[in-house]
């Protein structure tokens, strides 16, 4: 089983390791701030108060043993690209560390983070996307080019089949899922058939997810 270390004990930060461990894992979290340790003490396998910019205190916490290490330290620049520093120099094989502009994450991902992540940005650009139709429950940016989106059958699209609807020609969009209240079909057929209240999760260009948009548009 996997094992997690997650240096910043933000909002962010909180919601990954308190995640993961309901899942099951094993994680220690880490924060200057003694008030965030304890607040998240309960929650996690192990909770430190460490000044995570000194090797010598990483290295004694035994991170290079850890799986992963999840960098996401607040405003304070230094503090997270030391960190993430230190722990790609201890030899942890994964370490994901969270941005807070391109800039950031340019140097981040120099030093040598694996993962860099923007999770402001990510929400903003999910908000704007629901925003855009109540058709549209979850838009997920995969890379520049590719996104997930997760869209209510349109009204034209009920009682017929996916191989009636056409929709990688029509869209350029593939179907990876239909959910159906409690049910989830996973690489649908082309014979299946799209009903009300059917809950699509589709692939695409992000030029392609943005035609499916504008039909889905209220």
């Amino acid at each position: 089983m996997k094992q997690f270390v997650v240096i910043g004990c933000g909002r962010f930060g909180s919601s990954v390791a308190t995640t993961l461990n309901s899942l099951g894992y094993e994680v220690l979290a880490i924060d200057a701030d003694d008030d965030k340790v304890q607040d998240i003490s309960e929650f996690v396998t192990y909770a430190v108060q460490a000044d995570v910019t000194d090797e010598n205190v990483l290295k004694e916490l035994g991170i290079r043993n850890f799986d992963v290490v999840i960098v996401s330290i607040g405003s304070n620049y230094q503090a997270s690209i030391m960190a993430t520093l230190i722990a790609k120099e201890l030899g942890v094989k994964k370490v994901i560390a969270k941005a807070h502009d391109v800039l950031h994450g340019k140097v981040l991902s120099k030093i040598g983070a694996d993962k860099i992540i923007y999770p402001e940005r990510d929400m903003g650009v999910r908000v704007a996307h629901n925003l855009v139709s109540s058709n549209i429950l979850d838009f997920i940016e995969l890379s520049p080019d590719y996104s997930i989106l997760e869209i209510n059958a349109l009204e034209q699209w009920e009682n017929k089949t996916l191989k009636e609807l056409r929709l990688p020609s029509k869209y350029g969009i593939n179907v990876m899922a239909i959910k159906r209240e409690k049910d989830i079909n996973v690489s649908p057929y082309a014979d299946d058939m799209i009903l009300k209240g059917d809950i699509l999760i589709v692939i695409g260009s992000t030029q392609d997810i943005e035609k499916i948009e504008k039909d889905a548009g209220d």
